[in-house]
């Protein structure tokens, strides 16, 4: 069957004079407009393009890459707003409608929301909505404390930020472990900290344990490396300088500078710590 808002690989069954129709195992034919035709496309070929509905809803078959499909979160500049709700750059030609119901909060042009990439029920229609709760699961978890993971941060609350763990999960990061600025919207590697009896995940922007150490010390030592050898932080440091100059704790930044002296990469000097010339 032909999957809306998704991508689908589709057999070339023949050439008109508006494009490609393309057919599905079952019968279902969709068509793929001229504009998207590549030289090496062929009758009989198979192809993975995306479905979608046009302006007047018709099932319509593109190449082009949607920033989401059905089923993802994804952070979207608003393009306008009209009487009905607001409309999503996305990739495609025809933006992505976000009904008046589906806000949250009002929407404003030219600003940009996390959303989740769904289909109307009532109207089968493509649509998008800013209730992110609704569409996250904390069950059949098959996490274990220090595995990497994707978050797309969507929320900031008093405790710290919820991010979306690959594109299913709800986790916290809480503010007092955060040593970078993050913002609503970005995207990156994360680590699952703990999780607690209610399946609520606890994230961690470091990695976990010993990793998480010899990650710090590199760190150490690309910073050395660009400030000429030398960065004047000592174990008297305030977490605030340290946090300021490494992005890290100074509890890390301390066993990580144990790390690189025990290796005798670096030297302790009264004022800070200094590389040794390999």
């Amino acid at each position: 069957m032909l999957l809306l808002g998704q991508y689908n690989y589709l057999t070339i069954l023949r050439k008109t004079s508006v494009g490609f129709y393309l057919g599905d195992d079952e019968g279902n034919d969709v068509l793929l407009p001229n504009k998207y035709i590549l030289p090496e496309y062929e009758i009989g070929s198979k192809i993975r393009v995306f479905v979608y509905k046009d302006y007047e809803q018709r099932w319509i078959a593109t190449n082009l890459t949607p920033f989401a499909e059905a089923g993802q979160f994804a952070f979207l500049e608003v393009r306008s707003v009209s009487e009905h709700g607001a409309f999503l750059i996305w990739g495609l030609e025809k933006d992505l409608f976000v009904p008046f119901r589906e806000q949250k909060q009002k929407m404003e042009s030219g600003r940009s929301y996390v959303v989740y990439v769904t289909i109307d029920e009532e109207t089968q229609r493509m649509m998008a909505t800013t209730k992110i709760h609704r569409h996250l699961k904390n069950s059949d978890l098959k996490f274990e404390p220090g595995d990497a993971v994707n978050l797309l941060i969507f929320e900031t609350t008093p405790l710290g930020y919820n991010a979306i763990i690959n594109q299913k999960h709800k986790g916290l990061i809480y503010h007092n472990e955060i040593f970078r600025p993050i913002h609503i919207g970005d995207k990156f590697r994360g680590y699952i900290k703990q999780i607690r009896e209610n399946d609520q995940i606890d994230l961690s922007l470091q990695p976990i344990g010993m990793q998480r150490l010899e990650d710090g010390a590199e760190q150490i030592v690309q910073a050395l490396e660009k400030q000429k050898g030398f960065i004047p932080l000592t174990d008297n440091s305030s977490p605030e300088d340290i946090q300021q100059q490494l992005k890290m704790s100074k509890k890390n930044f301390k066993k990580s500078v144990g790390i690189l002296f025990k290796q005798k990469r670096i030297l302790l000097e009264n004022n800070g710590i200094r590389l040794v010339k390999s």
